[in-house]
């Protein structure tokens, strides 16, 4: 993927802007300090025509690994379970009525796996995405505004005060149609993203610390899906 994920063209609330130079500074150590606290709480929204799917979980950034439970809403259950996620390869392990959270310890058995799809999936777009919003250094502040990042407005979510950004206007991979939206707290602190990705008709929407962060434990190996 790029040094940044590329907005989903929403009007602004106030810009877009050019950075100043404190602006930059925060959107580029916004990946790096989610590495930085090694695991965060997340809840990824994923639309589709079908209805919605959204991943209530944990991402463990220097493990790259995602772990948490996937719900249908307005859609069958047909992928209701909990799911495990690396930048490679997806595990699930289907359950009829899932729990609204992943338990802390997952189970020893039950699990299937597969390629994580490239293309073609809005949910593995949205996984992938996610693993890639830690970095283990900080973006170049610099090039961000000359590569088409912007300041869009500012706003307060769940009780903070933060920065609408925009990243790179340049079309990234892993299925992204557009330019991410971050909301940034004075800090550097990521609280939510917003992309589209190419097989998804809206924004797909991550919110961090939603819930309690619980550290991502290995599943077993899984049977391969067929």
């Amino acid at each position: 993927m790029a040094a940044f994920l590329a907005a989903d063209g929403d009007s602004a609330p106030s810009g877009p802007k050019a950075l100043t130079s404190d602006q930059a500074n925060l959107l580029a150590v916004t990946r790096f300090r989610n590495y930085q606290e090694g695991g965060r709480a997340v809840t990824i929204d994923v639309p589709g025509t079908a209805g919605r799917l959204v991943v209530t979980g944990s991402l463990d950034f220097r493990a790259k690994t995602g772990y948490g439970v996937v719900r249908g809403t307005g859609r069958d259950a047909s992928s209701d379970g909990l799911i495990q996620w690396t930048a490679t390869t997806v595990l699930v392990h289907p359950m009829a009525n899932p729990p609204a959270k992943a338990p802390a310890r997952p189970p020893g058995s039950g699990w299937y796996s597969r390629p994580l799809r490239t293309s073609g999936s809005s949910l593995d777009s949205s996984l992938a995405i996610a693993l890639k919003l830690g970095n283990d250094r900080p973006d170049n502040a610099e090039l961000l505004p000359q590569n088409g990042a912007a300041w869009v407005g500012r706003d307060r979510l769940d009780g903070h005060q933060v920065d609408i950004m925009t990243g790179p206007s340049a079309r990234a991979r892993s299925g992204t149609a557009g330019t991410v939206r971050y909301w940034i707290g004075s800090d550097g602190t990521m609280y939510r993203v917003r992309v589209a990705v190419a097989s998804a008709s809206r924004p797909v929407v991550i919110d961090f610390d939603t819930h309690t962060y619980v550290p991502v434990r290995p599943v077993p190996q899984g049977t391969p899906a067929r």
